[in-house]
């Protein structure tokens, strides 16, 4: 076992790790952030997406001790600081970005990604951005519309 630290949504972390141990696994069962989801466990399908240092990445295939000294990112972290949803968040309910909800959160995230990268990002930007997120459900166009009206953009915009 060796002891990790991390800041994770600012507050600073720490919790023993087998060397093996996914960072996905020490956010969910050791800090209890069950918000970043495990879906394939093979880095394809996005539901594990955090960001690391500000880089999105999924957390299905990075070793927590990977992130030793890191700031992390994940998906409760992303409210605003009263607790209501960011503007992401919300674009996402308002226009029907999830159904089931279990890609949301890595959606959400890859689209705070995206919109740091590229504020005003078209549609084809987005829906190459999101080639890395599988959503079983959606069939990304709410998603797509959702990321358009998070960045200021007419959701009309986006192609029916």
């Amino acid at each position: 076992m060796v002891q990790v630290r991390m800041t994770v949504n600012g507050r600073d972390v720490s919790g023993e790790v087998e060397g093996r141990t996914l960072l996905v696994t020490f956010l969910r069962e050791t800090l209890g952030m069950t918000g970043t989801h495990v879906g394939c466990d093979t880095a394809q399908c996005g539901a594990c997406v955090v960001h690391v240092d500000g880089a999105s990445v999924k957390s299905c295939n990075m070793l927590a001790l990977e992130a030793e000294g890191a700031k992390v990112s994940t998906i409760e972290g992303q409210a605003n600081a009263d607790g209501s949803l960011n503007a992401i968040q919300q674009a996402f309910q308002d226009h029907h970005g999830l159904q089931c909800g279990f890609c949301t959160p890595g959606m959400v995230m890859s689209a705070a990604a995206l919109l740091k990268e590229n504020p005003k990002p078209s549609e084809a930007e987005i829906r190459h951005y999101l080639e890395g997120n599988i959503c079983r459900c959606t069939g990304y166009h709410n998603i797509v519309k959702a990321i358009m009206a998070a960045s200021g953009q007419d959701v009309a915009m986006a192609a029916e």
